[in-house]
């Protein structure tokens, strides 16, 4: 799939590469590919963003937000790999990665209604669609609850092991608003459902990965080149549970999209590890 660039763009690269235009300093994001297990392998949470948002409107795109300063507050109760453990796959500091693993938990929750977290570090949150959990949902959303708060009162344990480090995309320097983003993975936990609660999207739907690749390839689709190189990625694997544990080898690596020409026109660089797979789509 070509990906061309407006000359427009091409000549903003080109002068923030050249020190004449001082690019946006990026801020930490965090998003969760959430996935249940369907027919044609993984099916992955999708979330069309209202067309008025600033930053991909219009655009489908997995549960996940900027980071919040409480996500560094305190350290809670925590299951699954350390911090010091997150930072070593994540490529950050110990707080860093403790408030990135918070802010992908939370925006899940936000997002899709789904918690990854738990009683113990053995359990997980059956059902979370009660008033209650409702109410503290949206606390969350609108910041006037802390994650760390939520999940102290609870008596919670983020379940850190539900989750994996898939990769990291940073915004090209041309763009006006810029995001550092890892891309975490996680299973649907039993007894949980999505619900289409969050404020910034028109609308939600299950996809299976391949499907979501198929319809952007048809233009019947919109994804930013992230999301639809990620959905690519997944489909080689049988069900959720092997991308899963396939993450647990990742080391996140930031890739950030540099304009490059192809003789004829001007494209979006993309990481090495994908053009096997691209290489198999149809022309």
């Amino acid at each position: 799939m070509k990906l061309p660039i407006p000359q427009r763009l091409v000549d903003q690269a080109r002068a923030f590469e050249s020190g004449e235009m001082t690019p946006a300093e990026p801020r930490n994001a965090a998003t969760v590919v959430l996935m249940r297990a369907g027919e044609r392998g993984p099916e992955v949470y999708l979330l069309r963003r209202q067309t008025s948002m600033a930053f991909a409107g219009g655009m489908c795109v997995f549960p996940g937000g900027g980071v919040d300063k409480r996500d560094f507050d305190h350290t809670v109760a925590w299951g699954g790999p350390s911090p010091a453990e997150w930072a070593e796959r994540l490529g950050v500091d110990d707080a860093t990665a403790r408030a990135l693993v918070c802010a992908a938990v939370r925006e899940t929750f936000e997002e899709s209604g789904v918690l990854l977290a738990g009683e113990s570090a053995e359990s997980v949150v059956a059902d979370t669609t009660g008033a209650d959990w409702e109410a503290d949902r949206q606390a969350l959303e609108k910041r006037e609850l802390a994650l760390t708060e939520f999940l102290d009162r609870r008596r919670l344990v983020l379940r850190t092991d539900l989750l994996g480090a898939w990769s990291g995309w940073l915004t090209p320097i041309f763009e006006p608003r810029r995001y550092r983003t890892w891309f975490f993975v996680a299973q649907l936990p039993e007894g949980q459902r999505t619900r289409d609660v969050s404020t910034e999207s028109s609308s939600v739907e299950w996809l299976p990965a391949i499907e979501a690749v198929e319809q952007v390839e048809a233009s019947a689709l919109m994804m930013l080149p992230p999301t639809y190189l990620t959905c690519l990625e997944l489909t080689p694997y049988a069900d959720p549970a092997a991308v899963v544990a396939a993450a647990a080898d990742h080391r996140v690596e930031m890739f950030m999209p540099e304009v490059i020409s192809s003789g004829e026109e001007f494209l979006l660089s993309r990481p090495a590890r994908v053009d096997p797979l691209l290489a198999e789509r149809p022309r």
